[in-house]
């Protein structure tokens, strides 16, 4: 990386104090997120010249972490008493629910009553969460567990955002989301200035805000920009609970349903109503792999108004029932991601 030139100092309104971030690192965490956060405070700290960010490895055996890709890390510290100006950042990934454990659980809720900034980079929101301390707080978790989430943790206002900052609570999508965050915290900091040169730096060339959504919008996801087709499947995503009829649909988009069928075959090579079914069974999938929802729930949670409907439908999709899918991947928990 070439030299880092020092900008010049922040205004006296902006933060000149030190910092220091606390890494709680989880059973297989992800490391692109965990990356995405602890290097732009690298980076400012020479853009800076000064240590104006430190930072600590924690985990619960105090030892040594592993990732998910099977690198190990050495931890500076275990479930220790920290400041109340530390920030615990919370890194999580595969399996988040089994590595949630109580030790982490009383940990978090500790140093939250002692006043400690708590966030969850990836999943490690669920793990917050499940802390009991993002009730009544807006956060974001990766789309994929998005499903789950809501299921489990009806006190949090879940938004589809890359990441958010409420109050002292923060959450990332996962990803590269963490840049993004950690570009938002070192901005307050130190001003504007500072962070577009970490971020140039980082060939980071599209800071996203709090208002930026994580996923793709659905012209870019389907490869097809047609705005009427786009309606369709956004009323799709809207209402899987509780589905629309093909008829409905078409008739809210000032199309007749035999045009409607006509736009889905041309550009989807499927009826609406199979569109449909399998964005209901996805949801279902996901469901059964991250929850502990009874098949019962989640057939009336996708729509499925008995058990017996959706297993067949379930059966004719992904070639096996909703009972043998939970069973082949063992005890329900967060544990899928597309990162």
């Amino acid at each position: 990386m070439s030299s880092v030139p020092v900008t010049k100092k922040p205004a006296p309104a902006v933060q000149s104090r030190r910092k220091r971030f606390v890494f709680l690192l989880l059973d297989r965490f992800t490391m692109l997120s965990f990356a995405g956060a602890i290097e732009p405070l690298r980076i400012a700290n020479r853009v800076l010249g000064s240590q104006a960010y430190s930072w600590v490895l924690a985990g619960e055996n105090g030892i040594e972490a592993t990732c998910s890709n099977g690198a190990s890390f050495k931890l500076d510290m275990g479930l220790e008493e920290i400041t109340r100006e530390d920030t615990v950042l919370v890194c999580g990934g595969i399996d988040v629910q089994e590595a949630t454990t109580k030790p982490v659980l009383n940990w978090l809720r500790r140093e939250a009553r002692r006043g400690a900034a708590i966030g969850g980079l990836c999943t490690g929101a669920y793990t917050v969460a499940k802390a009991g301390l993002l009730d009544g707080k807006r956060a974001t978790i990766h789309w994929e567990n998005q499903d789950s989430f809501l299921e489990e943790f009806e006190e949090v206002k879940l938004t589809k955002s890359v990441f958010v900052l409420d109050g002292n609570r923060m959450s990332t999508a996962g990803g590269t989301a963490s840049i993004d965050l950690m570009l938002k915290i070192i901005a307050s900091d130190h001003g504007e200035e500072v962070a577009n040169t970490v971020a140039d730096q980082l060939i980071y060339s599209s800071i996203r805000t709090d208002q930026d959504t994580q996923r793709l919008s659905i012209p870019t996801r389907i490869g097809v920009r047609h705005p009427k087709l786009s309606q369709v499947i956004q009323m799709m995503e809207q209402n899987i609970e509780d589905p629309i009829s093909p008829a409905d649909l078409a008739e809210r988009v000032g199309m007749s349903t035999r045009q409607l069928e006509r736009l889905f075959r041309r550009y989807l090579n499927r009826s609406p109503k199979r569109y449909y079914m399998e964005l209901r069974l996805q949801k279902a999938r996901n469901l059964l792999m991250q929850t502990d929802m009874s098949v019962i729930n989640v057939a009336l949670a996708c729509g499925f108004a008995s058990p017996s409907h959706f297993s067949k439908c379930y059966r004719a999709h992904y070639k096996t029932t909703p009972y043998r899918e939970r069973g082949t991947h063992g005890v329900p928990g967060v544990t899928r991601l597309s990162i």
